[in-house]
């Protein structure tokens, strides 16, 4: 008896989890390091390149990708988004043991309702029906509808990036993450035409002559590189313990929302479906907000210490010979505190 392509498709997805939730920890770890060196990425600073630990986090969650992107192709959107929920359970509890980022009692409950909610409309979410061509997808997208979705998704990001980004960046999470979550569900119904080109193509029926295929792979292309910019600053500017249940479940909910829009699969709910898809929505959201109260406030990465040559902490800085400063943003804010060294 050979597997299904749902099985083939749920075992990807999670192993995709499992990767994708061990990358935030490798990533953030490596955005730690480079902005101990130069500029952090949360306030546009790129010296997380040069650290090899970011670039283990980076292939990690390639392959975590991957897997994903395969996943698509075997099984709907509904049966593999909801999995992202265990790369939160990894992301958690690697970020207790690796990066000290305490999470509390309260927390974990809120990361729990986050997961049961957003299991719980998937549960409930209409069937997916599958297209069988790029064409057929292309057909969707195109719908009026569907265009309108779009329309308000770039709009709604244009106005994160361009005026709030800029004023509430630093101090709300949902800036950065709405940005990733906006384009990462353009993202899986680009994918999904992909994924579909890609089995066509090995069942010996050619999907890459078609414009339309390109035409998504560009998309995924776009949108990829602005989520993996917006997730980085976000990782570099809050506790990864908060970014990942936060963004699991944005993601998930607007998914969700585009599939039904464009593949039609909202018709023929019944009533007690909508109530439970009601119920999820309202634990998911409950969920966030015990995560926003009981959450870590994370030091800030530009603070630091002062180390003190000598036996006698006491002294004063009139008794230095000279000061070497390791962060050069100090020139930039001097009534932060930086990371200095006192050498006598």
């Amino acid at each position: 008896m050979g597997v299904s392509d749902n099985t083939r498709g749920l075992v990807l997805a999670m192993l995709s989890g499992l990767f994708v939730g061990t990358s935030f920890i490798l990533k953030k770890k490596g955005l730690r390091r480079a902005a101990s060196a130069g500029l952090r990425a949360g306030v546009g600073g790129y010296t997380y390149l040069l650290e090899p630990l970011w670039w283990a986090g980076m292939i990690t969650m390639i392959v975590g990708e991957i897997a994903n992107f395969v996943a698509y192709i075997y099984a709907p959107a509904v049966l593999v988004t909801p999995l992202g929920a265990l790369s939160i359970i990894v992301s958690a509890v690697l970020a207790h043991f690796m990066l000290k980022e305490r999470l509390r009692l309260m927390g974990v409950l809120g990361c729990v309702s986050c997961i049961v909610g957003s299991v719980v409309i998937v549960l409930h979410a209409p069937q997916e029906q599958t297209p069988s061509s790029v064409q057929e997808v292309w057909d969707l997208a195109s719908q009026p509808a569907f265009l309108a979705y779009v329309a308000a998704t770039l709009s709604i990001v244009a106005a994160l990036m361009l005026h709030f980004e800029p004023l509430y960046g630093q101090t709300n999470i949902l800036v950065y993450l709405g940005i990733c979550s906006l384009m990462g569900a353009l993202t899986v119904m680009s994918i999904k035409a992909i994924g579909i080109a890609i089995k066509l193509t090995l069942e010996g029926v050619n999907q890459f002559g078609y414009a339309q295929t390109w035409f998504f792979v560009s998309v995924t292309v776009i949108c990829v590189i602005t989520q993996l910019n917006y997730l980085n600053k976000a990782l570099d500017t809050f506790n990864a313990a908060i970014v990942s249940p936060i963004y699991y479940v944005m993601f998930t909910t607007l998914t969700i929302t585009a599939s039904a829009i464009m593949f039609k699969d909202w018709s023929g709910q019944n009533v007690s479906s909508v109530i439970s898809e009601l119920c999820g929505f309202i634990t998911v959201l409950t969920g966030t907000i015990i995560l926003h109260m009981t959450r870590e406030e994370e030091p800030s990465s530009t603070a630091g210490t002062m180390t003190w040559y000598g036996e006698d902490p006491s002294k004063g800085l009139e008794e230095g010979h000279f000061i070497t400063l390791n962060n050069s943003d100090y020139f930039h804010k001097p009534l932060l505190s930086w990371d200095t060294t006192l050498e006598t």
